[in-house]
């Protein structure tokens, strides 16, 4: 199974071309080994609308099966992607999110003020990551052993889990 993914980088200053995208090619190249196909990539400002729009495109309308957002999950004023993603997410997987935050616990204090989440649109997985270069790929590696099988069951595998 190859995924089809989305990369959208979440940003001011990058969608007004004031600031070079370092995580978005990032996230792209773990992707990769996933391996995964990446049909689309974004680079959108800080707003919610943006941001929950561009979700909703690549999961309805491109029908991707990962989305994967890095940016704007801080406690800033502007970070507002955990918010646009919950707006339009069917259901949360707590699981993955709290992961993340363990693992990146491990590194830095800081990990414990990210919001980001992880959620269900349809049949596709939308990812929130740091906008850090290095917490994306931390946050992103932990999870890729588990992104196979949870896309297989959010699509309906009926098979055991613990087969």
């Amino acid at each position: 199974m190859i995924i089809r993914a989305g990369v959208v980088t979440v940003s001011d200053r990058g969608s007004r071309g004031e600031r070079n995208d370092i995580s978005g090619p990032v996230v792209r190249e773990l992707l990769e080994t996933l391996p995964a196909e990446v049909i689309s990539y974004r680079i959108v400002a800080d707003e919610k609308d943006a941001i929950a729009g561009v979700i909703v495109e690549l999961t309805d309308i491109e029908k991707l099966d990962l989305v994967v957002t890095t940016g704007g999950t801080g406690v800033s004023p502007r970070d507002v992607t955990p918010d646009a993603t919950r707006e339009v997410i069917d259901r949360e997987i707590p699981g993955m999110a709290e992961v993340m935050r363990l693992e990146s616990l491990k590194k830095t204090p800081h990990a414990m003020i990210s919001r980001a989440i992880v959620g269900i649109r349809n049949q596709s997985i939308v990812i929130n990551l740091p906008g850090s270069p290095r917490g994306a790929r931390e946050n992103l590696s932990v999870l890729m052993p588990a992104l196979k099988h949870t896309l297989e069951k959010i699509k309906g595998d009926p098979s055991d889990c613990g087969a």
